[in-house]
């Protein structure tokens, strides 16, 4: 299947999914996240806020604060994303695209081993992983390979192989649920 049946394929599934399905599947992924080593061992984690139906991040990242982590979340500017640190995951407004991002600009995270959580629509047991098509994620840790990274998914959003070409950069570690 190529990327763009692949996509379609999946954001399908993903709509059909109910409210409760995505919460049952958050908890047990965020279950299984905190019992990692990348995770107990991470001092700050690089998260990403959920658009649609991606699996709730929201209650991982508070968690993270009580567990005395620093976290920050993306903003994109132009063709460029940056993590702002956020102490308060309610200071976050829709972008031009529609996906939560940082209010303020600042302060930017600067912690070349955060643990990166991947998001995507797709991934394989290799660790190649499908995005949404702006490589944003792909750049970043190309200009940061130190961090350590980590995808949380539905099930059906594990395929036998991912399209790949030079620039994609694995994942270190798949969870689904």
């Amino acid at each position: 299947m190529d990327k763009q049946a692949l996509r379609k394929a999946i954001r399908e599934q993903k709509r059909a999914m109910t409210p409760e399905q995505i919460q049952t599947a958050s908890a047990e992924l965020a279950c299984k996240f905190y019992a990692t080593d990348l995770y107990q061992k991470a001092k700050t984690i690089y998260g990403y806020l959920p658009y649609n139906q991606e699996v709730r991040t929201v209650p991982i990242l508070e968690q993270a604060l009580k567990d005395g982590k620093q976290v920050a979340v993306p903003k994109v500017y132009g063709d460029t994303m940056r993590f702002i640190l956020l102490e308060d995951l309610s200071r976050v407004a829709p972008s031009d695209m529609g996906i939560p991002e940082p209010v303020a600009d600042e302060p930017v995270a600067d912690d070349p081993t955060a643990l990166v959580l991947m998001p995507g629509l797709a991934f394989d047991e290799k660790g190649n992983r499908m995005g949404y098509g702006g490589g944003y994620y792909d750049k970043f840790l190309s200009a940061e390979p130190a961090h350590p990274t980590v995808a949380l998914c539905y099930d059906f959003q594990m395929v036998q192989s991912i399209p790949t070409e030079e620039y994609d950069v694995p994942v270190d570690l798949v969870l689904h649920a």
